[in-house]
C-alpha cells in the first residue's frame, strides 16, 4: 500500500489515523543547526556547514532511499525541474539529499545520486548534488528544525512523511517551501533567488522576484499586482522624465545655436 502524506492534505483538513502527526509545520526564517554531521556518499563524515558558504542557497529534500514510491516520485521530479534549468547544482545553489532512515547506508545513497545524476545528465552537477545518511539524532535535530514530521508505519512497514522542497540561505536560515511532486522550474528559480536574499541572479530575477510572490494557497509564485502597479508607475515616471529631459536639451541647444548664429 501506498503511504503517502503531502501538505495539502494537512492543510485542508484530510487526515486520516495513518498521517497524524504527520506533514510539515513551516519554519520560515528559523536557523538549521549546521554543527550537525552526516556522511556523505563515500561514508566519510561531514558537517552540513560545509554546504553553506553564506551566499549560495541550499535546496534540500528530505527522503529515505528505501521509499517505495513518493520519494522516487519525489527526485524524479526534482531532476526533471533541474534539467528544466539554466543553473546548475554547485554553481548557483547546493542541492542536499538526505535520508531520514537511520538505517540506510552512504552506499544505498551513492547508488542514489549516480542514478539521478545520469539522469539529470549534467556531470558537473556532483559537485552540487549531494546524497547524505546520518544516525537518528542529527535526523532527528535537522527534520525538527526545519518541521519536517514523519513516522514509521509497522503495518505497512513505510513511512509516511510529507514530500516538500526546502529552500535554505546561504547561513541556513529557512527560507520557502514548495510543497509536491512537480514544480515548475521558474518557481524553484524564484525560491532560490528568494532564499539568496538577491545573492545569486542577476538584475531580471530581481525584478521578476518584486513581481510576483509566494502564494501559499497556489503554491506557487504568482504576480504581485501592487508592485506591479508601481513598478509600471516607476517606469512611467522615468520615460516621462527621459523624454523631457530630451525635448529640454534639444530646445536649449537649438536657441544656443540660434545665439551664435551670423546676424
Amino acid at each position: 500500500m501506498f503511504i503517502a502524506v503531502s501538505a495539502y492534505a494537512q492543510r485542508s483538513g484530510q487526515q486520516l489515523a495513518v498521517f497524524e502527526g504527520v506533514g510539515i509545520t513551516e519554519q520560515l526564517g528559523a536557523q538549521i543547526p549546521l554543527n550537525l554531521t552526516f556522511y556523505d556518499e563515500s561514508g566519510q563524515p561531514v558537517s552540513l556547514k560545509a554546504f553553506f558558504d553564506g551566499r549560495r542557497p541550499v535546496l534540500l529534500t528530505l527522503v529515505y532511499h528505501d521509499c517505495p514510491m513518493l520519494c522516487n516520485l519525489m527526485l524524479d521530479g526534482l531532476t526533471r525541474t533541474l534539467r528544466q534549468m539554466t543553473w546548475a547544482p554547485g554553481e548557483q545553489f547546493q542541492v542536499l539529499t538526505i535520508s531520514f532512515n537511520a538505517i540506510e547506508t552512504p552506499e544505498l545513497a551513492r547508488r542514489q545520486k549516480a542514478r539521478y545524476l545520469q539522469e539529470l545528465g549534467r556531470p558537473e552537477a556532483a559537485a552540487g548534488w549531494h546524497f547524505l545518511t546520518g544516525d537518528s539524532l542529527s535526523i532527528q535535530a535537522l527534520t525538527r528544525a526545519v518541521g519536517f514530521h514523519f513516522r514509521w508505519v509497522p503495518a505497512q512497514q513505510q513511512f509516511a512523511h510529507p514530500a516538500a522542497l526546502i529552500f535554505l540561505s546561504g547561513n541556513g536560515m529557512v527560507a520557502r517551501y514548495l510543497y509536491g511532486l512537480e514544480h515548475n522550474a521558474a518557481d524553484v528559480r524564484k525560491a532560490l533567488v528568494e532564499a539568496s536574499e538577491g545573492k545569486v541572479g542577476n538584475v531580471l530575477d530581481q525584478v521578476i522576484l518584486y513581481c510576483f510572490q509566494y502564494d501559499p494557497n497556489q503554491n506557487s509564485y504568482v504576480a504581485n499586482a501592487y508592485n506591479l502597479m508601481r513598478l509600471g508607475g516607476g517606469l512611467t515616471v522615468l520615460g516621462l522624465g527621459v523624454m523631457l529631459l530630451f525635448f529640454w536639451r534639444r530646445e536649449r541647444r537649438r536657441q544656443q545655436q540660434a545665439m551664435h548664429a551670423p546676424a
